[in-house]
């Protein structure tokens, strides 16, 4: 068997078994409340380094537990950032559009969608929005399914044109992602705000979570709403994911078959399932034209983790064999390598 199986099996193994795992309620607490639970030097090294990277929340959560919560001042001469940034919740954290993590997000929709019949990923885009939602040739076109989309592997590019069969070729695309909502919407006949409420962020406890129409400057990525959200209600959904699909009240949002298939390693990426990042493969293909990278996506992290990622260092990361949960967000990072150098200090605190 190869090192690829084996580890594929033991991620599976930590996914599937999240189901049985008892529910622990969320207890936030501030850092300083938890300072003894850990090594302060090692936490001190990790707080110095997440805030001297641009970090506006950081949040850490083992086994239901805070370790630690801080909210930090965005920087004020950075222009592109403000086009993200909202106003603060009660506790004092930034309210933001995350970005690209909003994938993630509305890959549990779709998750659910699948639960309530409304969805078949084998079955064509065009069976639900229509023909002639790309610039490929009608055949071509027919053969770009649910499931290509999903997995970044729809064979077009960002302006839609058509540059390889379907399935064959992973291609991080943001505006060929942005038609999902679009899938969702038209299979529920409901608004995507209606969609978001009812079936993920009420049952998840999100109370800060909602989508708002972007600037112009960033519409013109070809995703014209942005998912904003705090560093708490990241963690709730974290939570869910954490407990393999099921809310910190207990109610279940999405079933075990069709949680397990959002983290199934894609064909064209084992980096990557149904929009989202996972740790653990031989191999990565990085988004934005990055090509090929042997080995895993955080060679720093445990081989389980997945992770929601959006730009300017937005993270997400979920690790099942630690029952760990870490948000952080901001502007972006300075250190190229962030995400290595985070999870360098943050094991040494999560033991």
């Amino acid at each position: 068997m190869s090192r690829f199986h084996v580890k594929a099996m033991l991620v599976a193994t930590a996914l599937a078994g999240l189901a049985a795992t008892p529910l622990a309620p969320l207890a936030f607490a501030r850092a300083a409340a938890q300072a003894e639970q850990g090594d302060k030097a090692a936490m001190t090294r990790l707080l110095d380094y997440v805030h001297n990277q641009n970090t506006t929340g950081f949040l850490v959560i083992q086994n239901g537990k805070t370790l630690v919560e801080q909210n930090w001042p965005a920087p004020a001469d950075d222009r592109q950032f403000a086009l993200f940034a909202y106003e603060r919740t009660k506790d004092g954290a930034l309210l933001e559009d995350v970005a690209s993590q909003q994938k993630s997000f509305v890959s549990v929709l779709v998750a659910v969608a699948i639960d309530k019949g409304l969805i078949a990923v084998d079955k064509p885009v065009s069976d639900y929005i229509g023909a002639g939602w790309s610039k490929a040739s009608p055949e071509q076109e027919a053969k770009i399914r649910v499931i290509d989309v999903l997995t970044m592997s729809s064979g077009l590019n960002d302006h839609f044109g058509y540059e390889a069969p379907a399935g064959t070729l992973f291609n991080y695309n943001t505006p060929v992602y942005a038609v999902t909502k679009r899938i969702l919407t038209a299979a529920a006949k409901q608004p995507l705000e209606t969609i978001t409420r009812d079936w993920l962020t009420v049952p998840a406890g999100m109370s800060d979570t909602a989508w708002r129409k972007r600037p112009a400057a960033l519409a013109s990525v070809g995703n014209d709403t942005g998912l904003v959200t705090s560093p708490r209600d990241i963690a709730r959904f974290g939570y869910v994911i954490l407990h393999g699909g099921v809310a910190e009240s207990g109610k279940r949002i999405v079933s075990e078959a069709s949680f397990k298939a959002m983290f199934a390693r894609s064909a064209t990426n084992p980096a990557y399932g149904r929009l989202w990042w996972l740790n653990g493969s031989d191999y990565t293909m990085r988004a934005l034209g990055g090509g090929r990278k042997e080995g895993p996506l955080n060679a720093a992290a445990p081989a389980d983790m997945v992770a929601a990622l959006g730009a300017f260092e937005r993270r997400l990361y979920v690790v099942p064999s630690r029952k760990l949960i870490v948000v952080r967000t901001g502007p972006s990072a300075p250190d190229t390598d962030f995400d290595q150098q985070l999870w360098l200090r943050l094991m040494k605190v999560v033991r």
